[in-house]
């Protein structure tokens, strides 16, 4: 007989959300990501980077949408099926980000994430923290305090997180 009172443990190998931008793979810690969705209505605002499309209504919380393929300098596209939002936590808020597609949930220890390799400064890093191996392919493991920066750079033209 199952017992119902034990809460399921996610299983602790699988500690990356793996997606794809362009040809590219990238990923993200599972701990940062609340929700994969399909993409919903955005209301662009001004005065805002060319990466954030706007905003958008999930479930009564203002979220802010960010288009990695326009932050990693790569031209848009017209969503596809495969198209997906990541929703993660930045800060005080939830933060949606757009990719081609979401490939997998996987596992890596710490010591298989290496360093990323210099590539220039500023944005120019793009808020990738780590590089990892997965499958044959390089992953580039993206980090979520740079979408939290971007957020606060924008704060100005949210709605007040008391208003959510």
């Amino acid at each position: 007989m199952p017992d119902y009172g034990q809460r399921h443990r996610a299983d602790p190998q699988k500690s990356l959300v793996g997606f794809v931008v362009g040809d590219v793979h990238y990923a993200i810690g599972i701990g940062q990501v609340r929700e994969i969705v399909n993409p919903l209505p955005v209301t662009p605002l001004p005065h805002t980077p060319p990466d954030v499309s706007g905003v958008a209504d999930h479930r009564g919380d203002v979220v802010p949408v960010i288009d990695l393929r326009i932050r990693f300098g790569l031209p848009p596209t017209s969503p596809t099926r495969s198209t997906k939002w990541i929703l993660v936590d930045a800060g005080a808020r939830m933060v949606g980000l757009v990719v081609d597609a979401v490939s997998e949930v996987f596992g890596t220890g710490a010591d298989e994430i290496r360093p990323t390799p210099p590539v220039g400064g500023g944005r120019d890093l793009r808020g990738i923290s780590g590089v990892t191996n997965h499958n044959g392919l390089l992953v580039f493991v993206l980090d979520t305090k740079r979408f939290t920066e971007l957020v606060d750079d924008i704060a100005d033209v949210l709605p007040p997180i008391d208003d959510l």
